[in-house]
Formats: structure tokens, sequence, C-alpha cells
């Protein structure tokens, strides 16, 4: 059937309006688990310390009456120390930019909106440096200063499921990293019940363990834990329950949650009371000089990575990743 003349299409029409959406669709991740999770301490130096202490190991004591009382012997503490690594994200927008409306910013303009994002990316980037296989640098005019991960801190509570050559522990004071072991092997409950028991031995008690999302599923499907399948009463639909939220150990219950940022490789049994960040500078939003038309804004943080006591948790290392 033919269009009738003379009538007006879109096709060549002049002056139509654009249909875009005041929404930007995004799915990144922005959950921290390790970073929300830990306490929040200030320093003033960028290498900052602490001391850690333990009792003497329970022994029998018995003495003689009348016996004089010589001197206990003591064990001095122990002296630790981490240096604060610095991230930042910079964003340069243009004058013409700046004044510019663009969809989908909630009227935030292009330079407030783009620094709300990169402090999203820096909590981020602080997730994947907590959880990184990496010892601490003093740094210097041109090495930069790294804070030690996690597994530069655990040594007392590890274990590795490591074939063909183990996986070893770090030195646990950050001045070294875990070795990997040279083929990783599926999680067990085995592994998961060996590390809870060495916490236990050694005065920890973690409440949470954090793996990534392979891992979460492969605990799910230990064959002792997978719930069958269960009928509500009134005829509503049947549910199947095959998750492992919450593992109760022979030590107490564990929650199991997964992270996005951690190493696939790694299950980290955590009290999260004895670990913490300590800035030296906290979030800040600073204004760089102006050298042309344009606006140029960093964001900077500069923090450090603090164990208390690394005998308070755990590190079930060299987990199959696929």
């Amino acid at each position: 059937m033919a269009v009738p003349s003379n009538t007006r299409l879109t096709h060549s029409a002049i002056g139509m309006r654009e249909d875009l959406s005041g929404v930007i669709y995004d799915i990144s991740p922005t959950d921290t688990p390790m970073l929300s999770n830990m306490g929040r301490e200030s320093c003033d130096h960028t290498k900052f310390e602490w001391q850690t202490d333990a009792l003497a190991a329970a022994a029998t004591n018995t003495h003689l009456e009348g016996d004089d009382s010589a001197a206990t012997a003591v064990t001095e503490t122990t002296r630790l120390f981490n240096y604060t690594s610095i991230a930042k994200k910079v964003v340069q927008v243009s004058g013409t930019s700046k004044a510019m409306d663009f969809a989908g910013k909630n009227n935030k303009g292009e330079l407030a909106y783009h620094m709300s994002r990169r402090a999203q990316e820096l909590k981020r980037d602080m997730e994947k440096m907590i959880c990184d296989n990496v010892a601490q640098v003093a740094g210097g005019s041109s090495t930069k200063r790294v804070s030690a991960g996690l597994p530069a801190w655990v040594a007392s509570n590890y274990h590795t499921l490591g074939t063909s050559s183990a996986g070893t522990a770090s030195s646990g004071d950050g001045s070294d990293t875990a070795t990997n072991g040279g083929t990783a092997n599926a999680i067990t409950e085995a592994g998961i019940k060996t590390v809870l028991r060495e916490c236990f031995d050694n005065g920890g008690s973690p409440d949470t363990m954090v793996v990534g999302a392979f891992n979460k599923q492969a605990i799910s499907a230990l064959t002792q834990s997978v719930a069958p399948l269960r009928g509500d009463a009134g005829g509503k639909p049947a549910t199947v329950t095959a998750a492992v939220d919450i593992y109760v150990s022979d030590f107490g219950s564990v929650k199991v949650i997964s992270d996005r940022f951690s190493r696939a490789r790694d299950g980290w049994f955590m009290d999260f009371d004895y670990w913490s960040i300590c800035y030296l500078r906290p979030f800040k939003q600073e204004s760089l000089a102006k050298t042309g038309d344009s606006e140029k804004r960093h964001l900077v943080v500069e923090w450090g990575l603090k164990s208390k006591n690394e005998k308070s948790s755990g590190f079930l290392a060299d987990l199959s990743t696929s």
C-alpha cells in the first residue's frame, strides 16, 4: 500500500527531540566486605607501629611449701609496623563540559558526577589491595610505598591445599609474601575444619569466612552442607536451599560471604575486631592548579592495613578457581 503524497514522515522531519533516558544504568559492583568490616583508625606517620603480646603456655604450676619465690620469666612484646599507600583518582573537565547539561548526571554536573564515580573506584581498589599478596615497601624518591596485604600477615593459622609443591605461609610480620602452591585443589570441609581448629588452638575465634564466587558455590556444594528440597505448608511453592551462608563448626558459627576483589585462590577466616585500616589522610577531594580552560581535581587517600594480632584469623590457601 502506497503512502499518500505529502504525508510528513519522521525519516525526513527536522527538529525532533531526542529521547535519551535521564538514568545511566551501571551494574558494576561496589560492595567491599573486607574494607567495610575492618575497623578505622588514624595514624600520623607513613610508618605506623603497634605491639602484640601473648600469654605464656599453660603449664603444671606446683611449688614446695615454704619455697622462695623467683621471678617468672617473661617474653617481651612484639613490635610490628606497616607503611601507608597513597591511592588517588584524577578528573579533568573542560570549561565547556562543565557548563553543559548532560543526561543522567542527576544535575550534579560533569565534574561532580565523575568525582563520585572515582570515589567508588578507589574503595574497590583498596579492597583489592587489602587482599593482595604483597609485602610492605618503605618507598623512596622513585619507589612507591606499599602497605602489606593480608597474605603477608597471616602465618600461624595457615593451611594449603596445594600439591606438587606445597604453598608456604609468610613470616606473618608484613615483610614477605605467602608462596603459592604448585597445583591448587578443590576446597574441602577437612581444610575448613583444619584452619578453624588452628585458630581455636592459637586463641582466635573468627566468625566470617571470605572467599571468591567460585569457592562460595563450592562450599555450598559440599555434600554435608546441601539442604534437601523442602515444601512449605499451605500449598506454597517448594524451595531448594543449596547455599551455605552460615557454617556451624565445633568452635562456633562462621558466616560465609563472597568477595569479588579478593584473590580467587584464597579463603580467609576473619575476626575483624583484630584488623583495622589506618588513615594518614582520609578520603579528600582537592582542586589542582588551573593551567587552561579546564578544571582538574583529584581524590586522594593515604592508608595502611593493621594486623592487631595475626593469630586471630586464618588462611586457607591454594584453592581451585574453576
